[in-house]
């Protein structure tokens, strides 16, 4: 099953959306945005960027966990990975970014 991109609207009228693996994992998480038009947006940059390995930044959390970010060639964070218990892990999180989410269909779930 392929991935896709999950656009939702939060209890506060604000939009986001969540890369998921054809297994159902969320691999990452955006920011909240004011608009739908600004959340589709962020993810057709999450499409453009994800082929480019340099927009990866790999980083490590507070407790030790490891985690990824995506960034668009302005510097600007387009989403966040979860938080994994090792760095291979979080190298798998990344492969699959860049796996899925090129051709991820848009399940928009904002009604």
């Amino acid at each position: 099953m392929a991935g896709k991109f999950e656009l939702k609207k939060s209890k506060n009228g604000k939009f986001h959306f969540n890369l998921l693996a054809g297994n159902g994992q969320v691999i990452l998480q955006s920011e909240m945005y004011e608009t739908r038009r600004s959340a589709v947006n962020g993810i057709e940059s999450v499409r453009r960027n994800s082929t480019d390995d340099t927009r990866f930044v790999r980083l490590t959390g507070k407790g030790g966990a490891p985690y990824f970010t995506l960034k668009a060639g302005n510097g600007q964070v387009i989403g966040q990975s979860q938080m994994y218990a090792a760095e291979k892990a979080r190298d798998g999180g990344i492969a699959s970014c860049k796996t899925n989410a090129p051709a991820a269909k848009l399940d928009d779930q904002t009604g």
